[in-house]
């Protein structure tokens, strides 16, 4: 049977179908045969009539253990239906034009109720909404008193068909327009609206809590509330951004907790800013306020921490919840930084890296949760990207559930300064989910909609987002004064009870729970944290993270020196059997003819010549770490062909569409290679990885720009995330950035990586950074990153024209013998000639070498520094001293001279020459492009009449010189 209510036979078009019938009743044969069959329906009567009910298919009904619908999916609690009023003895209604304004309420009530919703704690008027289309349907004029009293179709609002008019009204009032706004009509999937209708309609969207549960949302808001006064006292001033005015997160957090460990969750992965993140951690994570009191008071030696750590409020942490039900659920809450929202695609990533180890194939077992401001959550465009990743092949991880903290003002900025939309959650309409918007001085309403969003994302993988309408009791930190900007909202505020003594009130009222019980509960709240405070008095808990157990106690940090090397050569057998492999497809298997020429019959010549170009140096490496045992992920925009049709990683059968993998061939074990082509997004994309890196420490994970000046959009993950990790947080990355880099005439935004930008990151060998120029470099380069026992990321410059470049080519030999040289001599100079040392990184080696051959000048050697940092101070040193008559150093680059790697290498090209200042003083100095506000002209002529000048300047400047 067609689902009626997602088509135009809706309540929504009731207009269009009282138009059609009017012509009906004038003449039958005016219509469409098909709506005269349905006008014509009889109802015992007599009297032909029609409304929605007969126009809506029944909600289907799913047998008990078959999943989805059936309200009972995986041990789904289900919240029992209220007993529904009964009916009015009166005659069913005949009035058609009642019904029908009976069936536009119903509608209007689904889908604006949440406009009349009740949602602001400090009770403030909304805006208007009288420009909204149905919401004049819902007012209390809509019907008059008669009208109330007849009984009428309830289109599926009841579990009866038929009800007296006044009931239904008031049950769609507290349904939709109580402490709870749910927007979940335009969602087009009819199976979950459905199921969401029928969770809420059958239950007035509450849960009748036994005064046992009511006790327990008591205890949670007493420990919430207790645990920012006591420090609101113990530490006047300090920023702790408290919960105050949001307290009912904390339950909320444990009956989420309770309904998906009962649908089996056994993982969460948190991700928060500052606000209330020091009370989710003491009360939902079992972090012991002990610690956190001590981490107010600070390390005992402060010395020990120059330069390292984090502030409190950023810091994460890990812990083992035991339900009321005795399950388990190991928690964890991600670091991290004052940049809002950039954590969320890292949380994403973890779980997703989870879910894979795991083998988590329904996506049940380990789920996300982020926490968001309001005006973060609609403010920031990572948000969006985010979001974007939900129904993603190489992104997905079943599901996020969003409860967005609603303070009703961004630091200082009122919400009609921050946003466009009515709601903060706008942004999620993107995707097809619900959002309930809850009051948060109902907490029982927030524990009810905690535990339906909980029930919904396991039982359809889907997102779900929680709009916890709060406010913010104090400022956006506790130093500030928030009356400056706000005085009125501030002055409703002071006067506003917190949640907790209303919760209370109402429950002595009801006779639920004694006063005297509930002022005895915070009494004892405030006894704990006391006796805690005391012994961090007594004994300093201050620990710095650890992040090195479980998946990670065989790494280490630290300084790169003390690394052990480890082999990355691999037999030439080995490589010539992979390389035979990359270079088939399955038999039957039409590939285009053009990749059938350039990357298979390529490869199969490689066999003979054993000439090998990037591709595959760095697919061999990827084939052997597979064939190892290793798990690869590779993403980035256009990363399964390549930017540059250099890597077809992906083969698509030009016939069927089908793909095949040639390196999937090569996994062993756990072993896995999954290469995704990314949406088109930096930031998001780069912390998702970044995020599954933290959680695949054995093995490669690779980002890939489409150009490297790409990753201007993902720079906050860049300097938060990757670069300053273990010295904030302790926490290790074997995250690979590939980086095309070089200058070829493509213009500005096609040249740089921004090579110095990664370069005035680096200390403590916290990076490594790298320009390889050869596909042997990129083999032992790529299979050092995962072999050697250390975790750091690495970011590589990769190339774009030296891909299919004839120089710069390796041998079979190079790959089955040596390893990374962090700097190559040219093979051609004599030290003992050597005058002038032209030091350079990447593509303009080339170009240097053909020039200097092409004069046999050997008085000049020329050598690449493959990685710049850590910088390959020994290496360089020891060359230096082999250069008898060594007269000049040049550092040689194509970027401009206030980008590449001049700034970072002038003082250290300076220490390395300074020891022969007395004897033979060498001369240090620059050769490039000058200065440039733009990192490359746009004119393919005038970069080619730039880069000859460079070369002419490197090799031609001492015979000029007369030598």
């Amino acid at each position: 049977m067609a689902n009626f209510q997602d088509s135009f036979l809706s309540g929504a078009n009731i207009d269009f179908i009282e138009g059609l019938y009017a012509r009906f009743l004038d003449d039958p044969g005016s219509v469409d045969p098909s709506w005269r069959e349905v006008f014509e329906r009889n109802n015992g009567t007599g009297r032909p009539i029609f409304n929605a009910k007969q126009l809506e298919a029944p909600a289907p009904v799913v047998p008990e253990g078959k999943g989805k619908g059936n309200g009972k999916a995986n041990g789904a609690v289900q919240a029992p239906a209220a007993a529904a009023a009964p009916a009015a003895p009166v005659a069913p209604a005949q009035d058609i034009g009642l019904q029908s304004k009976v069936d536009q309420a119903i509608t209007a009530f689904r889908l604006r109720g949440h406009l009349r919703a009740t949602l602001d704690p400090l009770e403030r008027p909304r805006p208007p909404l009288g420009h909204i289309a149905d919401v004049a349907l819902m007012d209390e004029n809509h019907f008059n008193a008669r009208e109330l009293e007849q009984a009428v179709e309830c289109n599926n609002v009841f579990p009866q068909q038929r009800v007296r008019l006044s009931d239904l009204v008031t049950r769609l009032r507290r349904t939709y327009s109580g402490h709870i706004g749910v927007e979940f009509m335009q969602m087009l999937d009819s199976e979950r609206r459905r199921w969401l209708m029928q969770r809420m309609e059958h239950s007035d969207n509450r849960t009748p809590y036994s005064v046992e549960e009511q006790r327990h949302i008591l205890t949670k808001l007493s420990y919430a509330e207790g645990f920012e006064h006591f420090l609101h006292t113990k530490y006047v001033g300090a920023k702790r951004f408290s919960l105050d005015g949001g307290e009912a997160l904390i339950p909320m957090l444990d009956a989420l907790l309770e309904v998906g460990a009962a649908m089996g969750l056994k993982e969460l992965v948190i991700g928060m800013a500052h606000r209330g993140r020091l009370n989710v951690l003491t009360n939902i994570l079992g972090k012991k306020p002990d610690q956190i009191f001590s981490e107010f008071d600070g390390p005992k030696d402060p010395k020990a921490y120059l330069g390292r750590g984090d502030v409190k409020y950023h810091m994460g942490f890990s812990s083992d919840h035991a339900t009321r039900s005795g399950k388990n659920v190991h928690l964890s809450l991600a670091f991290n930084p004052s940049h809002l929202e950039c954590v969320g695609p890292v949380v994403e990533g973890r779980v997703r890296a989870k879910q894979d180890r795991g083998g988590d194939t329904e996506r049940t077992g380990v789920i996300p949760l982020l926490i968001h401001g309001d005006a973060a959550f609609i403010g920031q465009g990572v948000v969006a990207e985010t979001l974007n990743f939900a129904g993603l092949k190489g992104y997905t991880t079943g599901g996020t559930v969003h409860v967005v903290i609603n303070n009703q003002v961004g630091f200082t900025t009122d919400p009609s300064d921050s946003r466009s939309s009515i709601y903060a959650t706008a942004i999620a309409q993107m995707l097809d989910i619900p959002v309930f918007h809850v009051n948060g001085d109902d907490p029982e309403a927030c524990v009810h909609v905690a535990k339906l969003a909980a029930e919904y994302r396991q039982t359809f993988k889907s997102d779900v987002v929680i709009d916890l309408i709060c406010y913010r009791r104090y400022g956006h930190n506790e130093g500030d004064d928030p009356s400056f900007t706000q005085p009125s909202m501030y002055d409703i505020i002071r006067k506003h009870p917190p949640v907790r003594a209303l919760y209370a009130k109402a429950l002595a009222e009801q006779g639920r729970i004694p006063a005297e019980e509930s002022d005895a509960l915070k009494q004892r709240c405030y006894q704990d944290f006391d006796a805690a405070l005391t012994r961090a008095r007594q004994e300093s808990q201050f620990k710095e993270p650890n992040a090195l157990e479980g998946l990670w106690k065989p790494y280490k940090g630290g300084l790169l020196k003390n690394a052990p090397q480890v082999p990355t050569a691999v037999e030439k057998a080995t490589l010539r059997d992979a390389l035979q492999k990359l270079a088939t497809a399955p038999e039957g298997f039409q590939v285009h003819r053009d990749v059938e020429r350039t990357v298979l019959k390529k490869r199969q010549g490689m066999l003979e010549t054993e000439e090998l170009q990037w591709s595959e140096g760095e697919s061999l490496a990827y084939a052997t770490l597979l064939s190892e045992g290793y798990i690869i992920r590779l993403s980035g925009q256009d990363s399964e062909r390549g930017t540059f049709s250099h890597r077809h990683a992906v083969l698509h059968d030009v016939q069927t569409g089908e793909e095949f993998t040639p390196l999937r061939q090569f996994a062993t074990g756990k072993a896995a290679f999954n290469v995704y082509n990314s949406p088109l997004s930096e930031m998001g994309v780069l912390g998702f990885d970044y995020g599954y890196s933290l959680d695949v420490p054995d093995g490669l994970t690779i980002w890939e720009a489409q150009f490297g000046d790409f990753a201007n959009g993902a720079q906050i993950i860049i300097d938060q995330f990757i670069a300053a990790a273990e010295s904030k947080w302790r926490r290790l990355s074997g995250i690979t950035l590939l980086l095309p880099h070089g200058y070829e005439g493509q213009g500005p935004e096609h040249s740089s990586a921004r090579l110095e930008r990664f370069l005035d990151l680096c200390a403590e060998d916290n990076l490594q950074v790298c320009y390889p120029t050869t596909p042997a470099q990129i083999f032992h380069l790529l299979r050092r990153q995962v072999l050697r026992p250390v975790r750091k990321p690495l970011v590589i410059m990769s190339p774009k024209s030296l891909l299919r470049r004839p120089e710069a080519t390796s041998r079979m030999d190079d790959l089955a013998t040596g390893a990374f040289q962090e700097i190559i001599l040219d093979a051609k100079a004599d030290p003992a000639k050597v005058k002038r040392l032209l030091l350079c990184s990447g593509k303009v080696y080339y170009d240097l070498a053909k020039a200097r051959d092409e004069r046999k000048d050997d008085t000049i050697a020329i050598v690449r520094v493959e990685q710049l940092y850590p910088f390959p101070h020994d290496e360089l040193s020891n060359l230096v001293a082999k250069l008898p008559q060594l007269q000049e150093l040049y550092w040689v680059q194509e970027e401009p001279r206030n980008a590449g790697a001049w700034h970072f290498m002038f003082p250290r090209l300076h220490d390395l020459v300074s020891g022969r200042a007395q004897q033979h003083p060498v001369k240090l100095g620059y050769i490039g492009r000058a200065e440039a506000a733009s990192p490359a002209t746009g004119f393919p002529k005038t970069h080619d009449y730039e880069q000859q000048l460079i070369i002419e300047e490197a090799i031609l400047r001492g015979t000029q010189n007369g030598r």
